[in-house]
């Protein structure tokens, strides 16, 4: 259908979401004949205005013909009568009718001229000072400058919710300062890629070779190898290379760009094993600092009377009716008198009970805890597993703005400290460069940092490999707990989790235990054989909920047993369309009330309210739930804790089906059953240490679907991905 365009002037205002400018309105055209629904984002839309649009009429399965606006343009009001209803209408602070008419009778046609050029003159009217012209003038021209960069990136495909973005990253002169240099957008704006902006830059007639274009190509580079590969730094040779063939530029230029971001310190410059690497400042500064702090935390000690010590541990293991193992207590005790103590040991081996003790003996000694893990599942597990609150770290270092209000920052830092005897952190195999330098800063001398975690587990998404490193340095005290307690012991999950960590096969399929293999030879098969275990044999055999107690975790997104198509099929047998069901596609997925979702980013600002009482905001990544309402405009969810969250158009690309998940989005999770394709792939992920992680991840049962050739191939393949960091040796250095 070919596009058409209307003009005429909005007489409704349905739905607004101010955060992102989604508007549904109805405009009244010129000729009077029509009266049009419209969608779209439009920001800071008022009922008055005139609007021409372009776009298509489609239909909506509830609110049936609607015309849905690709492109649109204000057209300012140009006689005196419109000028009045355009200011009276309330588009600008501070100004209604009365004072609109004030305004119009005393500048006429050149009211909005006045408003936005010379403001000041707006005193000259009774009853305005020039505190208030000023203040209404920045209201206006602030409105015409978000029109102004709506305008311009719309012609590159940018939508409005990103061209707020810009503005409120870039300020009023924004459209300025793009024509400038457009990888201002990437750089500044969340969202905005790389790629859009060269894009923008390639239709503005930038050259290929500008300077902007490769110093915005190098940090592009290091950002993409960080967030998608986990390094803190790259090589100087390997990071020149690389953005040689993205650029498409000459190696002398993109050293040149190397030189400049070194001397405007937005890149850093050290060596590792002899060889030049840049970094992130970023990066560069948190290994540093985190290197700094443990170090410094790890030289305070704790004397403490022995005796006193071994009694108060003797007390818990009668009150518990738990003997510790030699390394358990030896964990206890560094955790009491030790400024820093790293627990790491796999399933099985008493965690858990190490740390309810650690817990007693400090509560024994009036000693305030403080209980952290880096997601909200695994701060809920935590919580379930100690009987005590636990935060997640975001949550415990207070995430909020910035003092400048526009900047994401922790209010608790070196300035303002967590006020804690001791702060045991749980699953830092999670936990990346960048929150662990977080942590460090708000820990204060005199505060004991205890880290647990699986070492052998995946490295975290983010970047840095820091659990490892710790560990790697030998420079802070370390507790391996290798002991398999004998409940443990009768679990197959806990036995392959450990054989499968020492490069053994699993033994499957033994009569009464919890861990099986069914074979399936094509990703087609296993996928469906998938389908046939959560849907049908799984509840039959066991009773399992297959939406709530059984788990796909899966090695990659992409392939027909990978979480796309999985996750598709899935639906399509677990929560089918029904009459009266509603449903909303957005961004290629088909939600479905009833379906099981996960949050995929963090979203520290979004409200929600407990269905017990109580609201707050924040919904974190991992954090999965069950779609409960879907009201056209809106997708309402309720969590695992009971959180209920209203999404709006501008946020549903934070939510993901969640039937399957990837191996790495389980991590910090558990659940009963976990049923796992496994299939031929890439080396580099498909290995052994991929496979531990998905097997750990269940508490009751586990199900390998697939190849058993890839299992052992998994199994063999103890290759990891190399990591480029450097917290290893900023720990030796001290």
């Amino acid at each position: 259908m070919d596009e058409e365009r209307f003009a005429g002037s909005v007489s409704e205002i349905i739905f607004q979401n101010e955060e992102n400018g989604y508007t549904v309105f109805e405009l009244e055209s010129n000729d009077g004949e029509d009266l049009i629904t419209a969608v779209g984002y439009i920001p800071y839309l008022k009922e008055g205005e005139s609007l021409e649009i372009t776009g298509k009429f489609v239909s909506h399965p509830s609110y049936g013909e609607q015309f849905k606006v690709e492109l649109f343009q204000r057209i300012l009001p140009t006689t005196r009568s419109a000028i009045l209803d355009y200011l009276a209408s309330g588009i600008i602070k501070g100004v209604r009718r009365r004072m609109a008419v004030k305004i119009v009778e005393m500048f006429g046609e050149d009211t909005l001229n006045v408003l936005l050029h010379s403001p000041e003159r707006l005193a000259q009217i009774s009853g305005i000072s020039r505190e208030k012209a000023i203040m209404i003038g920045e209201a206006y021209a602030a409105r015409q400058a978000v029109q102004g960069i709506v305008m311009f990136l719309q012609q590159f495909h940018i939508s409005p919710s990103f061209a707020m973005k810009a503005y409120r990253a870039l300020g009023e002169h924004a459209v300025e300062k793009i024509k400038q240099n457009p990888y201002l957008l990437s750089e500044r704006v969340p969202g905005i890629s790389f790629r859009s902006a060269d894009t923008i830059a390639h239709a503005m007639g930038m050259a290929q070779n500008h300077p902007d274009r490769i110093k915005a190509g190098i940090t592009h580079v290091l950002t993409l190898y960080a967030t998608s590969g986990g390094h803190t730094y790259l090589p100087r040779e390997t990071l020149v290379r690389l953005a040689v063939q993205i650029l498409g530029v000459t190696e002398l230029e993109v050293e040149n760009g190397v030189v400049t971001l070194l001397m405007e310190q937005v890149l850093r410059n050290d060596h590792v094993d002899e060889e030049e690497c840049i970094y992130l400042s970023a990066y560069y500064l948190a290994e540093r600092s985190i290197g700094h702090i443990l170090h410094s935390l790890c030289m305070q000690t704790f004397p403490e009377d022995a005796d006193t010590l071994v009694s108060d541990i003797a007390d818990v293991e009668r009150e518990t009716g738990i003997t510790l193992a030699p390394e358990q207590r030896e964990a206890v005790v560094s955790s009491v008198t030790s400024g820093v103590t790293v627990i790491t040991g796999g399933p099985g081996t008493g965690k858990t009970t190490t740390i309810n003790t650690i817990l007693a003996v400090m509560e024994l000694r009036k000693l305030s805890v403080a209980l952290a893990a880096p997601t909200g599942r695994a701060s809920k597990r935590m919580s379930a597993l100690t009987g005590r609150e636990a935060k997640t770290l975001h949550r415990l270092l207070e995430i909020g703005f910035s003092d400048e209000g526009d900047v994401r920052a922790f209010h608790r830092n070196d300035q303002f400290p967590l006020e804690y005897d001791c702060i045991i952190v749980d699953e830092v195999s999670m936990v990346d460069v960048l929150l662990m330098d977080a942590l460090a800063k708000a820990i204060q001398q005199g505060t004991r940092l205890v880290l647990v975690g699986d070492v052998d587990q995946l490295p975290p998404v983010g970047a840095g490999n820091v659990l490892k490193d710790i560990i790697a340095s030998g420079t802070l005290p370390v507790v391996r707990l290798s002991t398999i307690f004998r409940q443990a012991e009768e679990s197959m999950i806990v036995v392959n989790a450990h054989r499968i960590n020492q490069g053994q096969l699993p033994e499957y399929n033994r009569k009464d235990k919890d861990f099986f293999l069914v074979q399936a030879q094509s990703t087609e098969q296993i996928a469906r054989k998938v389908v046939e275990l959560v849907s049908e044999r799984l509840p039959r055999s066991y009773g399992y909920d297959p939406m709530r107690d059984i788990q796909v975790v899966t090695p990659m997104k992409k392939s027909p047993a990978g979480v796309i198509e999985l996750n598709a099929r899935l639906q399509a047998v677990l929560n089918p369309p029904a009459a009266g069901k509603k449903e909303r596609e957005y961004l290629r997925t088909l939600f479905r009330e009833g379906d099981k979702v996960m949050q995929i980013r963090n979203n520290y600002d979004i409200p929600w309210e407990r269905l017990g009482g109580g609201e707050g905001t924040g919904i974190f990544n991992g954090d999965m739930g069950y779609i409960d309402e879907i009201d056209g405009k809106h997708i309402i969810v309720v969590f695992d804790d009971d959180k209920r969250v209203v999404y709006e158009s501008g946020a549903m690309d934070e939510l993901a089906l969640a039937y399957a998940i990837t191996v790495h989005k389980s991590q910090g999770s558990e659940f009963p059953a976990v049923v796992m394709p496994v299939f031929h792939g890439a080396p580099m992920l498909m290995n052994r240490n991929l496979l531990y992680t998905a097997v750990t991840r269940a508490r009751e049962l586990v199900v390998l679907c697939g190849q058993q050739s890839a299992v052992a191939r998994m199994v063999e393949n103890n290759a990891e991905a190399k990591r480029y960091s450097s917290l290893c040796r900023r720990l030796r250095e001290g």
